[in-house]
């Protein structure tokens, strides 16, 4: 295959609706990820770990973009563990640059983070022109991998653009730990287990549907080419607290999710509100499913799929 869209973390969550959307359009895509998946017979699969440079090199030269979606971590899961997101996370986005540097022309899509990133008092809401201050090693990584894309950038004249969603939910997330509070709460529901949830339920986030931030990446991968990095925000533009997703959940689900609430973590902020500005600007982007739209679209796969 030629030509391809080269899909790092296609297994997950964002990449399975990714390849998806690529594959419908008729688009070539080597699907990349540490464990086997499910895609298309016209996907290429390759699955294994990339960490040096040289595990990069037969897809970049088949390739004609990047788009890096694979993290293996949360905030919570490498809380005092600054070694686990670098050999973790940092280090393969470093090996992939390197690697980039005889492919300067090959565009980069990268899935940072805004919630990890953004953080404040009630009443500030962030856009691309934000300060970010990272509270967690997670969110650390993500500002020191956007760093690094930017040099590759100034130094080899590449072209890369930073996505930074808020928090991504839709059908097909399945439930895990740390990923993903909307099918952590699902999953209680299903089973009449109890949610334990950090802090009092009042931090607020913004919840963006998985087809929005999708339609977001396509624009980006389909639009004008711009030499140099660059951020944009990527979310509803709506921040609400986890109570408040928890009643709309119940709403939707017609069932009640029993509730406990343990002291907040170090690595939680108590507010993260974003605009996607740039988006809008230079993609004519905006959000169009709104969260009960979503959260139903979401419980109907959730309660009907297997688990």
């Amino acid at each position: 295959m030629t030509d391809a869209v080269l899909v790092l973390g296609a297994g997950g969550f964002v990449g399975n609706h990714l390849v998806r959307a690529l594959t419908q359009q008729g688009r070539g895509v080597i699907a990349a990820s540490r464990s086997a998946f499910q895609a298309g017979a016209a996907v290429e699969m390759h699955v294994g770990e990339l960490r040096e440079p040289g595990d990069y090199l037969p897809l970049l030269r088949r390739s004609r973009a990047v788009v890096h979606l694979a993290s293996a971590t949360t905030p919570g899961s490498s809380a005092a563990q600054p070694l686990r997101e670098l050999e973790e996370n940092l280090r393969p986005v470093l090996a992939l640059l390197e690697a980039m540097q005889e492919f300067a022309k090959v565009p980069l899509l990268y899935v940072s983070s805004g919630g990890t990133l953004y953080g404040g008092r009630h009443g500030d809401v962030a856009d691309e022109s934000a300060r970010v201050s990272a509270r967690s090693y997670h969110g650390a990584g993500k500002i020191a991998a956007e760093h690094f894309i930017a040099a590759w950038c100034a130094q080899f004249a590449g072209e890369a653009v930073m996505l930074r969603p808020s928090n991504l939910y839709g059908p097909g997330q399945r439930e895990r730990a740390g990923f993903g509070i909307v099918p952590a709460a699902m999953g209680k529901i299903l089973r009449n287990e109890t949610l334990h949830v950090w802090g009092d339920g009042s931090a607020e986030r913004d919840y963006l549907y998985i087809e929005d931030f999708v339609r977001l990446c396509m624009a980006v991968l389909d639009g004008e080419r711009r030499p140099g990095a660059r951020v944009l925000n990527a979310c509803s533009e709506v921040s609400i607290s986890l109570n408040v997703l928890l009643d709309e959940i119940e709403r939707v689900t017609g069932r009640r999710l029993a509730r406990t609430y343990d002291p907040s973590r170090v690595v939680d902020v108590p507010k993260v509100a974003m605009r996607a500005t740039l988006a809008r600007q230079l993609y004519e982007w905006s959000p169009k499913v709104p969260l009960q739209e979503g959260l139903e679209l979401t419980w109907k796969w959730f309660s009907t799929s297997p688990q």
